[in-house]
């Protein structure tokens, strides 16, 4: 399935011109603003390959008075964990981690997120999501609780059912650069 998903994303992304890429989910929608408390931490993530691009949501972000985190691993078999990136603008702060995503240094600050913007495999209309298949953020979302989780999508990624289990936990909502799906 996660195969399936991830081809049919790769396919989405290569057929959209260069220059329309940079012009979507430049920005958090105003619905999604309306969820993000004004002095929240955000943490975001580095996208990679295809994964819809969370980077103008993270320069936005932090433009307008919020901290951005990413998610940062000190090796293969720790648990994710987030730490501030103090400038969204500029990549050469980041370092490839041990799975290969860019994030920040072991000497940026650990956070924990307010809000957290999550990548995705394929998502339902009711908020469940399929993930890489580390389970890393299900960790991390299951120990932090309290934490709201929200998805960045492509349209392609719209699935009408995914398996569920019972430590699986919906997200709030769902961005895609058509739509909002609220849980």
């Amino acid at each position: 399935m996660r195969k399936r998903y991830r081809q049919a994303r790769a396919e989405h992304v290569e057929a959209l011109p260069q220059n329309l890429r940079a012009l979507i989910l430049n920005r958090p929608p105003a619905p999604v603003l309306a969820m993000i408390p004004a002095d929240a931490t955000v943490g975001l993530y580095h996208p990679s390959g295809s994964e819809a691009p969370a980077l103008g949501w993270a320069r936005w972000l932090s433009e307008n008075g919020h901290r951005v985190a990413l998610p940062f691993f000190p090796a293969r078999d720790a648990a994710m964990e987030f730490r501030i990136w103090g400038n969204p603008w500029d990549d050469e702060l980041l370092e490839a981690g041990p799975w290969r995503a860019m994030q920040p240094s072991l000497h940026d600050e650990a956070v924990v997120p307010d809000i957290v913007i999550v990548p995705l495999v394929a998502f339902t209309a009711d908020g469940h999501r399929l993930g890489q298949g580390g389970g890393h953020y299900d960790r991390w979302l299951a120990a932090h609780p309290d934490v709201t989780a929200i998805g960045l999508a492509w349209d392609c990624q719209l699935a009408e059912e995914l398996p569920v289990e019972p430590h699986d936990r919906p997200l709030a909502a769902i961005v895609t650069p058509t739509r909002i799906y609220n849980a």
